[in-house]
């Protein structure tokens, strides 16, 4: 008996940095030692406030279902950081806390796009986007970013690969994987280009709080109509836990709500309640330091790997990644990573997981790594690439 295969599995590929890192892991079985900069997780544990936090609402016995929207007082602490952190005011009601920022990105596609629907998705960006798209049998269109406009598009942009089928486009600031932000007006402006045509902006912010310059507000301060995704899970530090929200327009509350009801039922409890203490000024505080050492190894390792033969054609603003150009180094990224790996002890992810535009000429440097590891990493590169 051959059982029914869904047609969405041919494209939806892998993770060639989850490969890499099965590999990683392989040869530190076999005694080697290997020096990570390929995945995206802070190497920092969650912080203690929220640790305890979590082990209370356990020991009080807070295990049942949420609302699908989550926990009113954590929403409510939500509305609080916009405030504090960009003077915008957000109705807690517009927000629905969800399983990671991965639920929230699949709410917000699954609001607007029906099958056989465009969505742009970043070029390169972030390998989820697209494969939620498809979940859905939309379609992902690429929307090519190039390094000179810091890999982030404009609305001429958006005008080049769209077709009457389109409904949304999706970007994010600061971007996975080149670390870039929307420029001050920039928001609003794809916003208003997409207005025009009736279709939907959708902003990844899941690396907000995690910017090394003056600290930009969301792009809900340029126009309210837009749907944002954010995280429990970088900034704060709260990967496992998988936590994160959605802020929808005013008007979409209701049929967010039955989405999210249907979806996954709720966003973990435990979960919810220690993330009630990252509001809180112990953690604030703790997150504050977190920054400064991110800060201090994005330095360091800028002027690193160009002095090895990497060229940074844009530098990051925000989040933990490098988008360094490698073809100069080799013409295939996924090669040079692979052997990078296994001749240098050095794990970093070609470019090829995030899109097609110049993919075989990029890697991914992630920071989250200890400035001592990152240190160790890139001299055993500068080793093997003198030969």
């Amino acid at each position: 008996m051959a059982l029914p295969r869904a047609h969405r599995l041919d494209l939806i590929k892998p993770f060639q940095v989850m490969e890499l890192l099965g590999r990683a892991r392989a040869l530190e079985a076999q005694g080697r030692d290997i020096v990570h900069m390929e995945v995206g997780e802070p190497d920092f544990p969650t912080a203690e406030p929220v640790i305890e936090a979590g082990v209370q609402a356990l020991r009080a016995g807070k295990t049942g279902y949420t609302t699908a929207c989550g926990l009113p007082e954590l929403r409510e602490a939500i509305a609080g950081h916009y405030w504090r952190t960009s003077g915008v005011h957000i109705d807690p009601s517009r927000i629905l806390v969800t399983p990671g920022a991965s639920g929230a990105l699949l709410l917000a596609l699954a609001l607007v796009a029906n099958a056989g629907d465009g969505v742009l998705v970043p070029d390169p960006g972030y390998p989820c986007n697209r494969h939620f798209v498809q979940h859905l049998d939309a379609r992902a269109v690429p929307l090519p970013a190039t390094a000179e406009q810091r890999f982030q598009p404009q609305p001429t942009d958006l005008a080049a690969v769209w077709d009457d089928g389109c409904v949304a486009a999706m970007v994010a600031s600061p971007a996975n994987p080149t670390g870039t932000m929307l420029a001050p007006g920039q928001g609003a402006a794809l916003h208003d280009w997409l207005a025009e045509r009736d279709a939907a902006l959708i902003v990844d912010e899941i690396y907000h709080g995690l910017v090394y310059g003056a600290a930009p507000p969301t792009v809900l301060t340029e126009r309210d109509s837009v749907l944002v995704v954010n995280s429990f899970s970088k900034y704060f530090g709260m990967t496992g836990w998988r936590l994160g929200w959605l802020v929808v327009p005013d008007g979409m509350q209701q049929d967010a709500e039955k989405l999210a009801q249907n979806l996954y039922i709720a966003a973990s409890t435990p979960a919810q309640h220690a993330a009630l203490a990252c509001f809180q000024e112990p953690a604030l505080a703790l997150f504050e330091e977190r920054r400064q050492a991110f800060a201090q190894r994005r330095d360091y390792l800028l002027n690193a790997v160009r002095e090895i033969g990497f060229r940074l054609p844009a530098e990051p603003e925000g989040a933990f990644y490098l988008y360094a150009d490698s073809s100069s180094l080799a013409e295939d990224s996924h090669a040079l990573c692979r052997d990078l790996l296994e001749q240098a002890g050095v794990a970093i992810t070609p470019g090829l997981d995030f899109g097609t535009l110049g993919a075989a000429g990029h890697v991914r440097f992630a920071y989250t790594n200890s400035l001592e590891r990152l240190q160790s990493g890139v001299e055993r590169m500068a080793d093997w690439l003198r030969g």
